[in-house]
């Protein structure tokens, strides 16, 4: 093997929306930062729908949701951030959220979210046929709630913005074949990326799905599994979507709308296709009927596209973030389920500065890997 011919402060391997984000947030901080990006088939932040409404989280963990409002609230910083350095293509526009019933047997559901939306942001029950007049393809609509402050936001476009703008920072970049640690006398010292030898003082590891694959060299376990989601990518004709809200049942699939008339449907939660990024017959079946029984109106739209995103998830459904125990230079991000496109821009700000030794500016202690101590060793 080559000696060390590379020098940084810090390596960040994973290249998705959160490995993106620290490098982004670095390279800004000053630091020598090489990101290192597999790219794997069926990364989730290809997949996101880009639903932002951390006002409607479904939780009452005070923790999680906290995260969730303050990942909201820096995602106008971000598009400020990425606007001054020329990127302002990343689809992001406020453009509200219904969320309701469609059965009698949906109604319990719909009470419970909006008790626990009460006091997030703006949320209010509206009249049912608010939902169906800003949303024409809806079926009738029993109950609904509307949040004025949810958005979206293009994932693809996001990370490719912040990769821009990282790069014009002095980041560096590769999409190696393969890479892996780099452990001298127990401790990480770089990491080694398509043969050659990178050193470096810090590394994150923020691989997605693959994170457990990188740490496991370090002889820690970090519990993270895939689940895969599939979603459907509509497009209706002639139809002018770009002011329409997102759609969200109680019980159902989520209908997220973009201009040109595309709608964006899904997805499936699937535990049991491990690392499988195939779009599948039924998964698709599944969407679909669905999609129809609650937005007819979709029927006659093309079936454009299939995404699949293999999704982090912790046994919590709750991020892993911060230092890796036993490892002082070593830090993790990942373990976002659904939620990485949310959460990942503000947890990348959260993990640069905790892994520049700085105390970051929201407490990382309920996400952090030590949680799951008794699995992580």
């Amino acid at each position: 093997m080559s000696a060390v011919s590379k020098q940084y402060d810090m390596v960040v391997i994973g290249g998705g929306i959160v490995g993106t984000a620290i490098a982004l947030h670095l390279v800004d901080a000053g630091v020598r930062t090489l990101l290192v990006d597999g790219h794997h088939p069926g990364r989730a932040t290809d997949a996101g729908a880009g639903i932002l409404s951390p006002q409607t989280a479904l939780s009452e963990d005070g923790a999680w949701v906290d995260l969730c409002m303050a990942a909201g609230r820096y995602y106008d910083d971000l598009a400020e951030r990425l606007a001054a350095a020329g990127e302002r293509d990343i689809g992001y526009a406020r453009c509200g959220l219904f969320e309701f019933a469609t059965r009698d047997t949906d109604v319990p559901a719909f009470e419970w979210v909006a008790k626990i939306s009460a006091g997030r942001g703006q949320v209010v029950e509206v009249p049912p046929e608010d939902a169906r007049a800003r949303f024409p393809a809806l079926a009738p609509v029993q109950r609904a709630l509307y949040n004025p402050d949810a958005a979206r936001v293009d994932g693809r476009a996001l990370r490719a913005a912040m990769l821009a703008a990282a790069a014009n920072a002095g980041l560096a970049h590769r999409e190696p074949a393969n890479a892996e640690l780099l452990i001298e006398h127990d401790r990480v010292v770089g990491a080694i990326v398509d043969g050659e030898r990178v050193a470096c003082s810090t590394v994150v590891i923020a691989g997605g799905a693959w994170t457990p694959r990188v740490a496991e060299s370090l002889g820690v376990r970090t519990p993270v599994v895939p689940h895969r989601g599939q979603i459907v990518h509509l497009v209706m004709n002639d139809v002018d979507t770009r002011a329409w809200p997102i759609a969200q049942p109680v019980f159902g699939y989520y209908l997220v709308p973009w201009p040109g008339g595309r709608v964006v449907v899904g997805a499936t939660v699937e535990p049991e296709a491990a690392f499988d990024a195939r779009a599948t017959a039924g998964g698709v079946h599944e969407v679909l009927r669905e999609t129809l029984r609650v937005a007819p109106g979709l029927r006659d739209a093309t079936l454009a596209e299939v995404r699949v995103g293999l999704r982090p998830t912790t046994p919590d459904d709750h991020p892993l973030l911060g230092a890796v125990p036993g490892h002082d230079n070593v830090c993790v991000a990942t373990g976002h389920g659904a939620n990485g496109l949310l959460l990942g821009p503000y947890s990348g700000r959260l993990v640069a500065q905790a892994c520049r030794g700085e105390v970051p500016e929201h407490d990382l202690t309920p996400f952090a890997l030590d949680r799951f101590r008794e699995l992580s060793r």
